[in-house]
């Protein structure tokens, strides 16, 4: 029997398909996205505006987008990788010349009933084009120089192009992204060693361009980093945020105060309590075991990613679940970080908790991808 033979009668056909969801990832998603409506209820007052409806109406899409992509069969989404990575950047490019601004960014698109943001959607078609790449490439060729130069191109092009906006949260995020995927795909760690290397002395030039001619950072970029090295030098001004974060963080205690008791959000102190700072609301109002129970579950979504790949002979299917899987954890670990003073705030949104539409969106497309690999992998009869 051929494999492709093979493929076709081990697959679920039809409405059976329904029944070989991951349903384990498919409730920890909602679960995750349940503790966001209760905290964004919470930060609005005890009110379903203006935050919550909004957001429950984009989670419901996104389970409709997420169990239509799970459906179809994940042959089609490799054969459609390279076109979704090409709308991508041109949307990208697009941003560039007629995107809308905000809060000193252009990168986002205004719809009229709500702001796509491009940027959102490379993170996932990136890992799509790579993974299929991958797939397509002979192993033997991985590591060769030329096979490895064509998908740094890929990274970097879309890269440049966020960067621009500017949105280094967004860059680092697509970098490590499609980095991890060419180290699952068996590239040799050399080259990520020598990568690291030129990132430090990257590091060192953004320092030493500091107020010069050919300064590599925006001056916004630069308060940042003052920011997470010494919050204190400017706690009212660039290290207000910070501050005010860790003052949530460390009043929650073991258990919080409660609630909708948390001061730090409740008065204000926190601008962006519904979109990047909002785990500091939920750890000032349930405390550690608040802040643990939520990082439990998002261990448990990657678990069941991770599972899935490994037990997943299509190995399109695998490295793009392991892939979806790691953008998602950057996602939650740099943000985390950002909010605990131990990473500079980069303005990366906590994933299926913080407020707004594309990430949302977006992140459910991802997990439709992960069930879609998970319901067409090959099985043997029974």
């Amino acid at each position: 029997m051929s494999y492709l033979e093979y493929n076709v009668k081990r697959v679920p056909t039809g409405l059976s398909k329904v029944l070989f969801l991951n349903w384990p990832l498919l409730v920890l998603v909602t679960a995750a996205a349940g503790i966001g409506f209760l905290m964004l209820y919470s930060v609005a007052g005890g009110s379903m505006t203006p935050w919550v409806e909004p957001q429950l109406k984009r989670f419901g899409l996104g389970l409709v987008l997420m169990i239509g992509v799970a459906m179809v069969p994940i042959w089609f989404w490799r054969n459609m990788s390279a076109l979704a990575y090409a709308v991508s950047v041109l949307l990208l490019i697009f941003v560039e010349f007629f995107g809308a601004t905000g809060m000193g960014a252009q990168r986002w698109i205004d719809l009229g009933f709500m702001r796509l943001q491009p940027s959102e959607l490379t993170k996932i078609t990136v890992v799509m084009l790579l993974a299929a790449y991958y797939d397509w490439l002979d192993i033997r060729k991985v590591s060769r120089p030329l096979w490895v130069l064509i998908p740094v191109v890929l990274i970097l092009l879309p890269t440049y192009l966020v960067l621009t906006q500017p949105d280094l949260g967004t860059a680092i995020l697509l970098v490590a992204g499609g980095a991890f995927v060419m180290f699952i795909a068996g590239v040799h760690w050399l080259y990520f060693a020598a990568v690291l290397a030129a990132g430090g002395g990257m590091i060192t030039a953004v320092f030493w361009s500091r107020g010069t001619d050919w300064q590599l950072l925006k001056d916004y970029q630069y308060r940042r980093i003052d920011t997470f090295l010494n919050p204190e030098t400017d706690p009212l001004g660039a290290g207000y945020h910070i501050t005010q974060s860790k003052i949530a963080l460390g009043s929650g205690g073991w258990a919080g105060r409660g609630f909708m008791q948390g001061t730090q959000s409740r008065l204000n102190f926190l601008p962006e309590k519904h979109t990047d700072f909002i785990f500091t609301t939920l750890a000032e109002e349930f405390g550690f075991v608040g802040g643990i129970s939520l990082l439990v579950i998002y261990g448990l979504i990657i678990l069941f990613c991770i599972a899935s790949a490994v037990n997943n002979q299509n190995r399109f299917g695998a490295i793009l679940t392991l892939g979806i899987a790691a953008t998602f954890f950057l996602f939650f670990a740099v943000n985390m970080s950002m909010v605990m003073g131990l990473a500079p705030v980069v303005g990366v949104p906590l994933p299926l908790v913080s407020y707004g539409g594309s990430a949302m969106l977006v992140l459910m497309v991802a997990f439709g991808l992960t069930q879609s690999a998970h319901i067409h992998r090959p099985r043997n009869r029974t």
